[in-house]
């Protein structure tokens, strides 16, 4: 993963990217989120509607994927940096505003990125899969707060055998819990390393000089 991102050159793709390995995103929810739905400092994001194509749509794949995923630290300030001085609108679009098409960036911008570094191709859900199998495999982060992250149903849950056993009342009301699933969010991590930003061009042409993304953490 981490390898895909320092090849990904440009800084948009990168942060696309990095955000739905680092929160599981399904791609269409990624493309969908409107900077509106991003906490001021970005640690947590609301996953309420969708983009397809070049549309929006205000429904998800299922009743539990409308949610709030919460950051690790360095994705949020990765995040905050992107965003800069924008307000609303999505937080990922073309030049006019329009969604971005998920076919385009598979075929313009992920896969040259796998052939270059020697992977086979795959699809944009793999991203997704990471997350998933990261947080279950490699972290001790309960059950019931990566469901919510992930946007599983409890009964859907692929379960973890025996984990209700473990899980206490306090669990299974996870999406009230903010403060406890940003404890979990910063001990669980990323699972990769986020590179260097990019340099950003702004309108005039001219290079922005970056705040490095360790000095923007330590703030939020």
């Amino acid at each position: 993963m981490t390898t895909i991102l320092r090849e990904t050159e440009e800084e948009k793709y990168c942060v696309l990217f990095a955000l739905c390995a680092a929160a599981g995103l399904r791609f269409g929810e990624a493309l969908g989120i409107d900077i509106k739905n991003t906490s001021p400092d970005c640690s947590t994001i609301k996953i309420v509607e969708k983009a397809w194509g070049s549309q929006r749509r205000d429904f998800l794949k299922t009743e539990s994927g409308k949610r709030e995923v919460d950051l690790h630290p360095s994705m949020a300030a990765r995040l905050r940096e992107f965003i800069g001085d924008r307000k609303s609108g999505l937080l990922f679009a073309a030049w006019r505003g329009k969604p971005l098409h998920q076919s385009s960036i598979l075929r313009r911008k992920l896969h040259p990125v796998l052939a270059k570094v020697g992977q086979p191709k795959c699809g944009v859900h793999a991203f997704r899969r990471f997350r998933n199998a990261y947080l279950r495999n490699y972290t001790s982060t309960p059950p019931g707060v990566y469901r919510f992250w992930i946007g599983h149903a409890s009964a859907d849950s692929e379960a973890v055998a025996g984990a209700r056993e473990s899980m206490s009342d306090r669990y299974d009301r996870v999406e009230h819990e903010r403060a406890l699933r940003k404890e979990w969010a910063k001990k669980a991590g990323l699972g990769f390393e986020l590179p260097p930003q990019k340099c950003v061009i702004g309108r005039n042409g001219r290079k922005i000089e970056i705040q490095p993304v360790a000095e923007i953490a330590a703030t939020v």
